[in-house]
């Protein structure tokens, strides 16, 4: 066991039946190593609901969510060992202590800042590269599969037979291969660790390479964002070939068409924030939420959820809240207004 980092010195399958308090049989069927869940028909032995939407770009997305008794497994391992394993300090998302203003703030007020996104970010991260991970790690080869196997998962075919209607039918039978082969699952509480784990490599060498072009590099989920001066605007070009050239030997793919290169003459915005100057939010986001909130004040806020949020209030005061993180003065002015929203 490695001696790095306080996890717990787990040798057989059967002390990791242990740890999770679950019989040796309990514990096969939730790893479902023989992909049981994907093969048979059978609501039983799914260990996940699927919800299946559109991205903005038009891209499908797949929502894998646990059942309860899984994703209090995945909570255990998520607690007791990935969070005791430190990602690289280029890594913003999904970590205490750092966010989306953490991973915008090296970039304010650079000459140019390039952004790049990542393609179906949580489905590229093969489970053979979980398992990989946890064998790093220090866990022997059967443990290793099994943490592998209650991490990963396989989205059934049958699942793609009544899709919602706006989705391209066209893009169904790669989506369908691709969530068919073992992965990380969007919707599990561990996904996000062990994507941000899974990256070390690719995160030092990207720091690396915009280390040599005298630039910054941070990455939010997959959300990629290198910043710099005189010495990086005259390479940027080059350079992010380089960066698609180096996620592409790391089994990932750049969405081209998200790529952004960013000089200060245009609005430089990363996870939805303005950096030309000083870190901000978009003016057409504020200009709406103020909106939003005044007709609150004026209409009541019934009129105002037309998406029929189950928590409308809560979910206003975050975003209220997000923006006094960015802008005080102007998240002052909104948690007035805010203040004054009269709630049935």
């Amino acid at each position: 066991m490695s001696n790095q980092w306080e996890i717990p010195a787990i040798a057989t399958a059967g002390e990791l039946a242990g740890w999770f308090l679950l019989s040796a049989g309990e514990l096969e069927w939730f790893a479902d190593l023989k992909g049981l869940g994907y093969k048979k028909n059978i609501a039983g032995l799914r260990h996940y609901r699927y919800r299946i939407s559109s991205k903005r770009s038009g891209d499908i997305r797949l929502i894998e969510a646990p059942k309860p008794r899984l994703k209090k497994l995945q909570r255990q391992i998520h607690t007791g060992i990935l969070q005791k394993i430190p990602p690289h300090p280029a890594a913003h998302g999904f970590l205490r202590a750092r966010s989306i203003r953490t991973f915008v703030a090296p970039h304010v007020g650079r000459r140019v800042v390039l952004r790049m996104d990542l393609r179906d970010f949580f489905a590229s991260i093969a489970a053979a590269r979980i398992r990989a991970f946890f064998r790093t790690a220090g866990y022997p080869e059967s443990v290793a599969n099994l943490l592998g196997g209650i991490c990963t998962n396989a989205a059934p075919r049958d699942i793609w037979s009544a899709p919602p209607l706006d989705i391209n039918p066209r893009q169904i039978p790669d989506a369908r291969a691709l969530y068919a082969r073992p992965h990380l699952p969007q919707g599990a509480p561990t996904s996000p660790a062990l994507a941000n784990l899974c990256l070390y490599r690719a995160d030092c060498r990207l720091a690396g390479l915009a280390k040599s072009a005298e630039a910054e590099y941070t990455r939010y989920a997959d959300d990629l964002a290198f910043s710099g001066g005189d010495a990086f605007e005259r390479c940027v070009e080059r350079f992010s070939t380089h960066v698609a050239a180096i996620l592409f030997e790391e089994g990932f793919s750049v969405h081209h068409r998200k790529t952004r290169i960013m000089r200060q003459g245009v609005r430089q915005h990363l996870a939805g924030l303005v950096s030309n100057r000083c870190m901000n939010v978009a003016r057409s986001d504020f200009d709406r939420l103020k909106a939003t909130l005044t007709n609150c004040v004026r209409l009541g806020p019934a009129s105002q959820n037309h998406s029929e949020h189950p928590a409308f209030r809560e979910h206003l005061d975050g975003r209220v809240a997000f923006l006094e993180t960015i802008n005080p003065a102007r998240g002052k002015r909104l948690r007035a207004v805010f203040d004054r929203i009269q709630w049935a």
